[in-house]
């Protein structure tokens, strides 16, 4: 190579041969060098270089290659370093050998490239072989961190949530043993609200963990709308509600949990609305569509997602509702996905919209 071929791409320089297939190898070793951030191995390579100052006529050569990739700061791959090592000549020494033991030297030649290629088709299968088994065994690694990383968030997200109720319910019986002077009946309402909302919070991680395990569960035909129109009047929200359902909207799945996420969006937006909370139901592309909006602060774009999280809580829902425990959403979203469909945080110019999305099945 020359200063003039600088620049120049590799398979313009060389390009090869007319046969294209040692060409065809190093390509696919150097994209798996760049891939896998891994050393790639040619143990043996047919290369065929063109003779100089006779354009298209070409000599054959044969090669062994070794592409090493260079990372950069964010450990992937940016550069290949390809380290080559001729061994043409170890080829025309075996061709040009005389016979020995009544062989002649062309059987002897085709015998030993017949055995180097066998044995460089073998050393490159184990290091597909080791490829493959490493990224399996990076994969997995990546796995177990993830699942690590997640039980250690929820065994902290669990506790921190579970300490207040816990002290509390412990700081009242205290005050009740050491004070005689104690309301009794008063410590014991208290100690009992501490108690069911332990209770809430133990139910909702059971739900959670049921719906992240994927556990089956039963369903059957449900009518979305008439669904949705029970749960307005049952939740008796105090602010106005605008009603807009159309009938016969039908899913398939559990009413039980359906209703579950219908009950917590509703009280979600009659906590956080000012005046009026709007329910819309209908279907449109074959999807049934809930729609849930209040005129409250409404959240911000980039809290969309965390609200989703479980224990995660914005500072006006912890004014409205001291006692919420954070799993409402996150069970609801789970619930949603379950059932094929998804839950989220829409546009709107004011306020909260949760748009809740189910596959439509035919009445």
């Amino acid at each position: 190579m020359t200063g003039l071929d600088l620049g120049r791409r590799i398979y313009e320089v060389f390009p090869g041969g007319p046969s294209g297939s040692g060409v065809q190898e190093l390509r696919a070793s150097l994209e798996r060098a760049l891939a896998e951030g891994d050393v790639d191995v040619m143990p043996l390579v047919r290369y065929d270089l063109e003779v100089p100052d006779r354009p298209g006529t070409f000599e054959e050569r044969y090669w062994t290659a070794v592409n090493a990739p260079l990372l950069g700061p964010d450990g992937r791959a940016e550069h290949v370093i390809n380290r080559v090592e001729e061994v043409t000549s170890y080829i025309q020494q075996l061709r040009s050998a005389g016979a020995v033991g009544g062989r002649s030297a062309a059987d002897q030649v085709e015998a030993a490239e017949a055995q180097l290629f066998l044995r460089a088709q073998e050393l490159q299968e184990t290091n597909r072989r080791l490829r493959r088994a490493r990224v399996r065994e990076r994969q997995a690694t990546d796995a177990a961190r993830a699942a690590l990383s997640h039980q250690r968030q929820a065994v902290a997200d669990t506790s921190h949530d579970l300490r207040r109720p816990l002290t509390g319910l412990q700081t009242r019986l205290q005050e009740a043993l050491t004070d005689p002077q104690a309301d009794s009946r008063k410590v014991l309402h208290a100690a009992l609200h501490d108690a069911e909302r332990l209770g809430d919070i133990v139910g909702d991680l059971l739900e959670l963990a049921r719906l992240e395990g994927g556990a089956p569960f039963t369903t059957e035909p449900v009518d979305l709308s008439a669904l949705v129109a029970a749960e307005v009047e049952r939740a008796d929200p105090a602010c106005r509600t605008v009603v807009d359902i159309a009938p016969g909207v039908m899913v398939e799945g559990s009413p039980v949990r359906l209703a579950r996420v219908l009950a917590n969006l509703l009280g979600n937006a009659d906590r956080h609305a000012t005046s009026v909370i709007e329910v819309k139901v209908g279907a449109r592309e074959g999807e049934a569509v809930v729609e849930i909006i209040d005129d409250g602060p409404g959240i911000p774009a980039e809290e969309r997602e965390a609200v989703f999280q479980r224990f995660y809580r914005r500072a006006d829902a912890r004014r409205s509702d001291p006692d919420g425990t954070g799993l409402g959403l996150p069970i609801a979203r789970h619930i949603a996905r379950a059932h094929h469909g998804d839950l989220h945080v829409a546009d709107h110019p004011q306020g909260t919209r949760m748009l809740l999305r189910l596959p439509c099945t035919s009445p």
